[in-house]
């Protein structure tokens, strides 16, 4: 993801060295786990802890002579551990190591993103419960329904926050799994005691079952439950930029005092961070067709996945910790008019009362057709010339 929508702490989560460092974690703890068994020495597993390491410039550089880029890391791990990494990947397949490794990376962005989710839910609450009793038109096709007020609109996406929130903590337990079960994923080179120590290390379930990697139903309900999410800042979001109108103005998104809105019209106060969040989420949408997409592989793998998954994930987890914070930074400091709510409120002159009108001429004995007809008529009228309704 491009610098201008990355906050530092999701970056640094999918940075090169902490991806590769999350390799050598898991290569680590294989090798501890040999050691349980008695295939390594507790003296060698020390050793290797000591002289291993990376730099990200080298493995870039083997991999462009070997085009394979597990092999160049451990290649240049090897480089630096010597003879004390010669039990580096004993038994295991690159999808060990990439796919385990992968799935620290998406347990420790969705952490990110439940927190802020919390943060963002308990803002919306707050605002919620300020503004119970600010009363509003309630619109329905963006034509003026029944009076309804602020605060609930805030509480319907609180509650919306909530559900978010359910769905994220299910992902992460989905996504939270490891599998060190080798080339097609049958243990036949390797002891499931390995995988039962690595998976535990690094804080994960063992797979069930798994082929050579861990099956994509579990990243495509990741990036479903990141979409939903990213589905609903935007409904927010546009909701704020419809009320925002000039001819509506109930609300107003932020707005700095050194800010300018145009390079044209120096009037103007664009909702641009609503936009952004709108625009963001479409990404994230689209990001999740490719998810579905990778959930169907050859055989017991390919890697038709894989390159797919280096854009979707780290971009679809950024982005999303981005438009959190921008929008508990719109919803903590937006601007309300009830004011305007009243005028708004007032324009048609009392029509959001056609259906207590409806209600009493039926309790009165009228048949409900002939009501609805007198009330529409009277209305249409009402509306027509300008009159009150009552």
């Amino acid at each position: 993801m491009i610098k201008r929508y990355t906050l530092k702490e999701m970056g640094n989560i999918w940075s090169e060295e902490n991806k590769f460092s999350k390799w050598l974690e898991v290569e680590i703890a294989a090798m501890e786990a040999w050691s349980e068994r008695g295939v390594v020495t507790k003296k060698e597993v020390e050793e290797f802890k000591e002289k291993a390491s990376f730099d990200v410039g080298r493995i870039v550089e083997i991999e462009k002579e070997v085009e394979h880029d597990v092999i160049a890391f451990l290649t240049n791990v090897s480089e630096n551990a010597g003879k004390s990494g010669r039990f580096l990947h004993y038994g295991l397949t690159s999808s060990d190591v990439v796919d385990t490794s992968l799935s620290i990376l998406l347990r420790d962005a969705i952490d990110i993103i439940i927190r802020d989710t919390r943060i963002l839910t308990t803002t919306l609450k707050e605002k919620a419960f300020q503004y119970r009793d600010l009363i509003m038109i309630g619109r329905t096709h963006g034509i003026h329904a029944e009076p309804t007020t602020f605060g609930f609109k805030l509480a319907v996406w609180t509650f919306e926050m909530a559900r978010n929130l359910v769905r994220l903590i299910r992902a992460r337990e989905t996504i939270s799994v490891g599998k060190i079960s080798g080339a097609v994923g049958t243990y036949s080179q390797i002891d499931p005691l390995i995988e039962d120590y690595v998976c535990e290390r690094v804080g994960l379930q063992p797979a069930p079952a798994s082929t050579q990697v861990l099956q994509r139903d579990r990243h495509a309900e990741y990036m479903s439950a990141l979409a939903v999410l990213a589905s609903s800042l935007e409904k927010f979001a546009l909701e704020i930029r419809h009320l925002q109108k000039t001819e509506i103005l109930e609300a107003q998104e932020p707005f700095k005092e050194k800010q300018k809105g145009s390079s044209a019209m120096p009037h103007k106060k664009n909702p641009i961070l609503c936009e952004r969040i709108c625009g963001l989420s479409r990404v994230v949408r689209g990001n999740l067709i490719s998810a579905l997409e990778n959930i169907s592989l050859w055989h017991e793998r390919d890697i038709s996945h894989s390159s797919v998954e280096r854009i979707i994930l780290p971009d679809s987890t950024i982005i999303l910790h981005y438009m959190l914070y921008l929008s508990r930074r719109v919803i903590k400091d937006l601007k309300v008019f009830p004011e305007k709510m009243r005028e708004n409120l007032d324009k048609t002159k009392g029509l959001y009362f056609s259906q207590k009108a409806l209600l009493y001429l039926v309790k009165a004995g009228i048949k409900r057709e002939d009501a609805y007809r007198i009330v529409q008529r009277n209305a249409f009228i009402a509306w027509e010339e300008g009159n009150e309704f009552r």
